[in-house]
């Protein structure tokens, strides 16, 4: 957790240097100008009563149009700051991997609720266990004899399942479009190919529409100043070649080696679960 909340921190931090570096430059450089300004003012005030003899300053005036060592470092830097990094377009990786760090945010929360509601849940993991576990007339009788006693406490819900139930399919949801959003922020080719969409559109990256359609199997992205469309396909239906999509028996295998899962009651059973007394 505590490293993913460094990649989502850092991604953040990202995003604002990007946007700054314009600032900078505009904040560094009318500093300056300002005080060119106020130079341009006392020489010209100058010129008028020299030559007429006719006013005084008191000596010092000038000294407020100085441009000071702190105004010159921060103008330049900024103006290389400007010219190294700057992009006209925004930053289409940022804004994706932004639009990732949202999906991945809800899918934390999600996560949490899932969690709690199996906890709500666990008892059904100990039936399941007892009975498979009964072999014999009298082993079975002591199932019956523990769920008779402890019924009510072992029922579940309709208000967990609905949790559960809901849970399960924001994770999938919000998992699905975090994963689309930085399959395409990782990829050189489907960034230079939205980019040039952006350019084209005489847009920012910031001020488009990025969508994860599932229907459609491709990240789109629509425009502020025109009504097309662009789109990088996740299965493989384009040049860029992203082709993400996987059958359910490799996700569930992915799942099943994820710490998630070796840590969770079905994995390690309901006593190694609850007690921490594993095998």
């Amino acid at each position: 957790m505590k490293n993913k909340l460094k990649i989502l921190s850092l991604l953040a931090l990202s995003s604002v240097t990007a946007s700054s570096e314009l600032d900078d430059l505009l904040d560094t450089s009318t500093a300056i100008v300002n005080q060119i300004d106020t130079g341009i003012t006392l020489v010209g005030a100058a010129t008028e009563y020299a030559h007429h003899g006719d006013a005084l300053s008191d000596g010092s005036l000038s000294s407020t149009a100085h441009i000071s060592t702190i105004q010159l470092d921060a103008y330049n830097n900024a103006l290389n700051n400007f010219a190294t990094n700057y992009q006209p377009y925004g930053d289409l990786k940022a804004v994706l991997e932004n639009k990732a760090m949202d999906e991945l945010e809800l899918m934390s929360n999600a996560v949490e609720t899932f969690t709690e509601v199996v906890v709500e849940m666990v008892q059904v993991v100990e039936v399941a266990e007892r009975v498979e576990e009964a072999t014999t007339p009298a082993q079975e009788a002591e199932v019956l004899e523990f769920v008779s006693s402890n019924q009510e406490v072992l029922s579940i819900s309709q208000e967990d399942v609905d949790t559960y139930n809901q849970s399960v399919d924001e994770i999938e949801t919000h998992a699905n479009n975090a994963s689309a959003y930085l399959s395409v922020a990782n990829s050189e080719e489907a960034v230079a190919f939205l980019e040039q969409g952006i350019e084209n559109a005489n847009t920012t990256a910031e001020q488009t529409s990025i969508m994860y359609d599932a229907n459609a199997q491709w990240v789109s992205m629509g425009y502020n100043t025109t009504r097309n469309l662009t789109a990088v396909y996740l299965n493989g239906g384009d040049d860029i070649g992203l082709n993400l999509y996987m059958s359910e028996v490799d996700i569930l295998a992915a799942g099943s080696d994820s710490e998630f899962y070796l840590t969770g009651p079905t994995a390690q059973g309901y006593k190694c679960f609850m007690t921490g007394e594993c095998e």
